[in-house]
């Protein structure tokens, strides 16, 4: 049954306290999915300015309404090895300005590499490479991603050991390699543009599309996801700041250990509630 929790926030940009009902409990909405290219080519995507002539990608999307259910009371019920997504509550941070790289840099990575090797079983070397923040603002440099996808595939998994640590990557690819994210909210709690995440285990292998992600001086490799029967989504209502959602987007000892995730529109959004802004730092996992 879907609920509603009342709490205070701003509106954003701030102007006056206005209370907000948080919307609780399983929600309906549509998501998108991939769609191969119409001639069946392997799919492509620039990250920035495409050549001249080349669309941004050629392959399609394939909206498609899903039931949404809600992880709030249920936290403990959910593992890194078997659903490929997992929580952590009341984790404070030290940082006072998420716009500043030299904060987030030298006090946020390493407050998310000690949260890891605490809670990721089998941690014990953290690697964080990454992080972006996004915000839901047309004039915003990142924006919320509207898409069902996995970061990483495989091969871009291995690659990015190799890229980061090129002088240890054979010894450290012999062993356990994981790539988490650590995603957060910025201006909790979340009521507009949640993150869904997908049970991975409901997931096949053959809805996992490997995609080329032109950069300008390389090429990596991202997962699109093909909607199919049985695939089970869920959210986490009403995230606050020191709420933490770990994703697992490769693990090379797992099966299936990869978390498909996607904004949504949750259609019991209101006008005027602020935007979800977000930060997630992308980490490889050793051991």
């Amino acid at each position: 049954m879907t609920t509603t929790t009342l709490a205070t926030t701003l509106t954003s940009p701030p102007t006056k306290p206005q209370e907000i009902e948080i919307p609780r409990g399983p929600v309906t909405s549509t998501l998108i999915f991939y769609a191969p290219p119409p001639d069946d080519a392997k799919p492509w995507n620039y990250v920035e300015q495409p050549p001249p002539g080349l669309p941004q990608r050629n392959y399609t999307e394939h909206p498609s309404e899903v039931s949404i259910s809600d992880m709030r009371g249920q936290e403990p019920s959910f593992e890194l090895d078997t659903h490929g997504f997992t929580t952590a509550s009341a984790i404070p941070s030290k940082v006072t300005d998420f716009s500043s790289e030299d904060q987030i840099t030298s006090i946020y990575y390493p407050e998310v590499e000690a949260l890891i090797l605490n809670q990721v079983p089998g941690a014990e070397r953290v690697f964080l490479f990454d992080h972006t923040i996004r915000r839901a603002d047309a004039n915003a440099k990142r924006q919320p991603v509207h898409r069902a996808h996995v970061d990483q595939t495989e091969e871009a998994a291995r690659q990015r050991v190799h890229h980061h640590l090129p002088s240890e990557a054979s010894s450290l690819l012999a062993s356990r390699v994981r790539i988490i994210n650590i995603w957060r909210p910025l201006n909790g709690p979340v009521v507009s543009l949640p993150l869904a995440v997908a049970d991975s285990r409901s997931v096949s292998e053959k809805a996992v599309v490997g995609i080329e992600h032109r950069y300008p001086d390389r090429v990596g490799e991202t997962a699109g996801i093909l909607s199919q029967e049985g695939q089970k989504w869920w959210y986490w209502s009403g995230m606050t700041n020191d709420e933490r959602l770990f994703l697992q987007c490769y693990d090379s000892h797992g099966t299936q250990a990869r978390t498909p995730h996607t904004a949504f529109k949750d259609p019991r959004t209101q006008e005027g509630w602020p935007g979800r802004e977000s930060i997630e730092v992308r980490a490889l996992v050793f051991g």
